[in-house]
């Protein structure tokens, strides 16, 4: 239990109370990024320490351990903007930011874990036994399934979300706004106003024209979202074959933008990325539950 409360509670901080504008200038909005981490690790810390040590020896339990990953994360976050503010503009930008963003979370992780190892005394062995519960068998009860769930269900939507998007990149805004092409005929009669006999006179006109929209990101995300749980879910229930009508749905919600190689490309990359995520998270939730 402690090992997932802190975990939740630093993702909870990171991703869910974090807007996209607080991450673009974390300088600015670092006070309020670790204001929402007091608040976060603070409730994970006072459940742990009332539940686990009826409220006693609140400096071993709850102020020591509170103070460490507080400034281990502040540490790591300033370490993270400075190694960001180096990386040169190239064509492997969005993949040094994604080396960055995995190194920044796996070293947040590994301060919770050496937290729990320091302050509640908890050994490697003992972490893997409280995560997994084991009383003659394999499986998480109730308390820990929900937090566990909480956990794959932010890994599956907002950080799966993140790494998807450093792995694709931005996308030009000629292309995020490309609908199609689209051709008007005009055929047109005219007859000439002679004394000579009538005749039919007719041309055809050819009008090209190509479709713009405004994108939106949000229902893209989405998308992003839904896709990636329908893929864990499906992984869980060994329904695999399934997971290939996700692909065909989201080929012909696209099927005019296709023709173009740039954006086939872009788009193939995001769902192959997505998918992956989706698969490993799913087989990650079935290991624990079957």
């Amino acid at each position: 239990m402690t090992v997932l409360l802190l975990l939740l509670a630093h993702l909870v901080a990171d991703f869910w109370l974090q807007s996209d504008q607080m991450v673009k200038n974390k300088i600015k909005h670092l006070k309020k990024h670790i204001l929402h981490h007091l608040l976060t690790t603070g409730i994970a810390l006072t459940i742990i320490w009332g539940y686990q040590y009826a409220f006693q020896h609140i400096i071993n339990y709850f102020i020591l351990p509170f103070v460490f990953i507080i400034i281990t994360h502040l540490l790591i976050d300033l370490l993270k903007i400075k190694l960001t503010d180096y990386i040169p503009k190239s064509a492997t930008d969005n993949m040094k930011k994604l080396g960055y963003f995995l190194l920044d979370q796996a070293l947040h992780v590994i301060m919770i874990l050496i937290s729990c190892i320091l302050f509640f005394h908890m050994k490697a062995t003992e972490m893997v036994t409280s995560l997994l519960d084991l009383n003659g068998a394999s499986s998480l009860n109730l308390f820990n399934t929900v937090l566990f769930m909480i956990i794959i269900f932010i890994l599956a939507t907002s950080v799966s979300g993140h790494i998807v998007k450093y792995i694709i990149g931005s996308l030009p805004s000629e292309l995020a706004n490309f609908e199609g092409e689209l051709t008007l005929k005009n055929q047109m009669n005219a007859e000439k106003e002679t004394m000579l006999p009538k005749t039919e006179n007719s041309f055809t006109e050819e009008y090209h024209y190509f479709t713009y929209s405004t994108p939106l990101r949000s229902r893209g995300k989405l998308i992003g979202y839904i896709e990636r749980l329908l893929v864990i879910t499906l992984t869980v229930i060994g329904a695999y074959p399934s997971i290939a009508f996700i692909i065909a749905a989201k080929s012909i919600a696209r099927f005019k933008q296709l023709d173009d190689r740039n954006w086939a490309e872009y788009f193939l990359l995001g769902t192959l990325s997505s998918i992956l995520l989706g698969l490993v998270l799913g087989l990650v939730v079935q290991g624990f539950i079957m």
